[in-house]
């Protein structure tokens, strides 16, 4: 199994990505490449679901900080499905939890 799996879904009104795995300085170009070609296409919401990292890095998290800042520049919605308590506490650590839109249910995000 590679270091990360990206899995795409559409859905009413958003793309949800599933990311599976380690989200590091060996994955991330490909976490970035797959968002690219994603955001071509302008999903309204963009929804990258975090429940199944094992592990993220700096490099990861830049990454995320990316792609929020893009959603944000272009008008569109990132939100992020909360992770395990590693992720969910190096996004605490670094506060970052505080800019991303956290939400508990990704069923919810196209209600």
């Amino acid at each position: 199994m590679p270091p990360l799996d990206v899995t795409t879904e559409q859905h009413p009104g958003h793309t949800r990505v599933i990311l599976i795995g380690e989200l590091d300085i060996a994955s991330t170009g490909e976490l970035e490449e797959q968002l690219a070609a994603i955001e071509v296409d302008s999903p309204g919401t963009l929804l990258l679901d975090l429940r199944r990292v094992d592990f993220i890095d700096s490099t990861g998290l830049r990454a995320l900080i990316a792609a929020d800042e893009r959603a944000r520049s272009e008008g569109r919605r990132l939100a992020m499905v909360s992770g395990p308590d590693a992720v969910t506490r190096v996004l605490a650590v670094t506060q970052l939890d505080q800019r991303f839109e956290m939400v508990d249910d990704p069923d919810a995000v196209g209600a």
